[in-house]
């Protein structure tokens, strides 16, 4: 029984690839092969001629004649060579619009000030040094006391007649008050390079108001220290009063004897013999 299952089965494997085959054609259909003798060469050249016939041009009118040279197109303006100018403008009057308005609020806002915490009062300035009579740098910072008219110390002032340093005094008087003490000045906590003007004070002492009550300092005419500038004037001190006594100071160390000239050579001629030069007395 086996060997003629075997045998049928065998017969039937070519039978099943040729219906496959079959199938296989009948699924494709007729017009997807296309012959190569279908295909018409002349279609686009019968299109092309019919688009010459209605534009009436030649089918070789692009191309140049012998001899010639085909110009490119100019697409930029000529230029003087020994001339460089901006473009003429039109010859119409130009018309001046309005600028546009900005797009948002916020290009007109000024920039946005520090944010300070609701207790800052102002900032410690360690070892503040002062070139001037309210004048302080320290920290980076280089701040003016606020309300006062500062003395240079180049400054000099007269009084009955007879002129003394009175800017260099008042900084050593100013410089003696801050003894290296922390100053708290209402400046922001970053420190820049431009001279700012704030109130300052050391402890509870308002660095301005001392200045001005001791006539180290001349009061703003439009600032709060000017009744404490008033009664500085009318006692007398300070600025406003005589030049200080140098009576009791010792004088003036002598000017040193200047030193002996060396001599030119060690050696000095004697007779016409060079002999060693005499050694310089020792100064007293």
């Amino acid at each position: 029984m086996r060997l003629p299952h075997l045998a049928l089965a065998v017969l039937m494997v070519p039978v099943m690839a040729g219906l496959v085959i079959v199938g296989g054609h009948r699924l494709k259909g007729p017009e997807s092969t296309v012959a190569v003798d279908q295909i018409d060469p002349g279609a686009d050249m019968g299109a092309g001629a019919g688009t010459e016939a209605t534009s009436g041009e030649s089918a070789t009118s692009a191309i140049p004649a012998p001899g010639q040279t085909p110009k490119p197109a100019v697409h930029s303006r000529a230029i003087d060579p020994q001339l460089v100018a901006p473009p003429e403008l039109p010859a119409g009057d130009l018309e001046r619009i309005e600028p546009r308005e900005p797009l948002s609020k916020l290009a007109l806002a000024p920039p946005p000030k520090p944010k300070m915490p609701d207790d800052w009062n102002g900032t410690k300035l360690f070892q503040p040094v002062a070139p001037a009579a309210g004048l302080i740098d320290a920290k980076g910072y280089s701040v003016a006391v606020s309300g006062i008219d500062i003395l240079k110390p180049d400054e000099t002032c007269t009084t009955d007649g007879k002129s003394w340093p009175c800017g260099i005094r008042a900084r050593t008087a100013f410089r003696g008050f801050l003894r290296g003490r922390a100053v708290v000045c209402t400046v922001p906590p970053e420190g820049g390079r431009d001279l700012i003007a704030a109130e300052c004070r050391i402890g509870k002492l308002d660095v301005g108001q001392w200045l001005v009550e001791n006539g180290w300092a001349r009061a703003a005419s439009d600032g709060p220290y000017v009744e404490a500038g008033d009664k500085a004037q009318k006692a007398k001190v300070g600025i406003f009063g005589s030049a200080p006594n140098l009576a009791g100071m010792p004088a003036a160390p002598a000017a040193a004897a200047p030193a002996p000239e060396a001599p030119g050579s060690i050696l000095e001629e004697d007779g016409g013999v060079l002999k060693p030069a005499g050694q310089p007395a020792p100064s007293e």
